[in-house]
């Protein structure tokens, strides 16, 4: 990429650990999405060569040596870019630059949060509880029409007054952004989909359990606490005909 002075439009943000045979494609595809872009890698305590392979496909590489833990690598990248636009994708699935325009282009246009509208399974007869908790936070945040589409999932893009008005920590929590860019007033809309349970690696489980499932759960109810918190303890819903102060008389 030529050097210039003058910020790109579109900052395209990739936490990565260990995605060595993959970032390359990753990077390739990012830099093909706007003519005005960068690409930031977060190598998040990588122990193989996803930094130099980054590198050499035209990213630019944030190194850091031990894991900062699950999408704080979003954070950091943010912190570090410039664009007006930022997309944010894995290091470990290459998705075609023609399939990310959308989610760039919804925010050119003045969406302020451009979501992926994979909204997960939902006709299994048992729903998986992450798909679950998107259902559920968007139905408490009276945007039940996102359906299960979440900044949890990628890809997904934000304007830089999102950014701005949410602050690039918030991003390491990703439901708690989005509880509180609904609450805000951001333009949200869920803008194209890409199956993105399709194209994730399956992941090791410990003792049984995903270890990734109980970090989204948990972002989930801290998302929940936080609404109910700047509302009140039914999420600004009417208690209908109930009389609780003559409980207990």
């Amino acid at each position: 990429m030529p050097h210039t002075d003058l910020p790109p439009v579109l900052s395209v943000i990739i936490p990565a650990m260990n995605e060595q045979k993959t970032i390359a494609a990753v990077v390739r595809e990012a830099l093909r999405v706007h003519p005005s872009c960068e690409v930031i890698v977060v190598a998040n305590g990588c122990r193989d060569r996803t930094a130099e392979s980054a590198e050499s496909a035209g990213a630019r590489v944030l190194r850091y040596e031990h894991p900062l833990g699950h999408d704080v690598g979003r954070s950091a990248g943010t912190q570090a870019a410039r664009g007006q636009v930022m997309l944010y994708l894995d290091g470990d699935m290459p998705i075609g630059a023609g399939q990310l325009r959308p989610f760039v282009t919804a925010v050119i246009g003045g969406v302020d949060v451009a979501l992926n509208r994979y909204s997960g399974p939902v006709r299994r007869r048992q729903a998986h509880p992450v798909v679950q908790a998107k259902h559920v936070l968007n139905t408490m945040l009276r945007r039940a029409d996102l359906l299960g589409a979440s900044l949890t999932a990628v890809p997904h893009a934000l304007s830089r007054r999102a950014v701005d008005m949410l602050g690039a920590e918030c991003l390491s929590v990703p439901p708690l952004a989005l509880a509180k860019a609904v609450t805000a007033g951001l333009k949200v809309e869920a803008v194209h989909e890409i199956p993105v349970g399709r194209l994730n690696k399956r992941r090791a489980k410990v003792d049984g359990k995903d270890p990734l499932q109980e970090v989204v759960l948990a972002d989930h109810i801290q998302a929940v606490k936080w609404y109910l918190s700047v509302t009140d303890p039914r999420g600004l819903r009417s208690d209908l005909g109930r009389e609780r102060k003559r409980v207990r008389r």
